[in-house]
């Protein structure tokens, strides 16, 4: 668990490691300091605040969005959010250097959210 993470929204660890491989738990736009708030309107604000989440939990171990291999998505609304959550989604890495990816629609997040992304990372 990251000191700075998300209060968690299940039973999960924020992250594990075996040999090197990070695997970061898929991340709610919850906001770290008032967990309790609602979640942020719209599709741009919860994968800026899923992102940012990610983040902290990277750091948290020593490491950043560069150190990702392969990231998953899931959409609740994959038609209508797609293309906004793809714009927003791609201004944090630097052009050219974007890990693989799956995104999935689904029909239900916890805590209402539209948006949840996971994470594989390696430790150099």
């Amino acid at each position: 668990m990251i000191e700075r993470g998300p209060r968690p929204v299940a039973p999960f660890s924020h992250a594990v490691e075996a040999d090197g491989w990070i695997f970061v738990t898929g991340q709610m736009p919850t906001d770290p300091d008032n967990p309790d708030a609602p979640l942020p309107a719209g599709i741009v604000a919860q994968t800026r605040r899923v992102m940012d989440n990610l983040t902290i939990i990277l750091q948290g171990i020593g490491l950043a969005l560069e150190n990702v291999t392969m990231i998953r998505i899931y959409l609740t609304d994959f038609d209508g959010d797609y293309a906004a959550m793809n714009e927003t989604y791609v201004s944090y890495f630097e052009q050219g250097k974007l890990p693989a990816r799956t995104t999935v629609g689904v029909t239900g997040l916890a805590v209402g959210a539209k948006v949840e992304i996971d994470m594989i990372a390696r430790r150099p």
